[in-house]
């Protein structure tokens, strides 16, 4: 391959690399706290045993 050619395909996919580190660093940065998620996901699984726990049946 031409040195030049090769050069200039070398700063083409530098310049994706960039593109794609920063639209990695912007979704990293806008993403929600681990805490609100965690909270959530606990609740689910409460309510999910709450669900599947058989109820006392009464006797009227």
């Amino acid at each position: 391959m031409h040195p030049e050619t090769h050069l200039a395909l070398h700063h083409a996919r530098a310049a994706e690399l960039r593109a794609q580190a920063a639209a990695h660093r912007l979704a990293a940065g806008a993403r929600q706290p681990y805490d609100i998620r965690a909270r959530l996901g606990w609740t689910l699984v409460e309510v999910g045993l709450r669900l599947a726990t058989p109820r006392p049946v009464l006797n009227a």
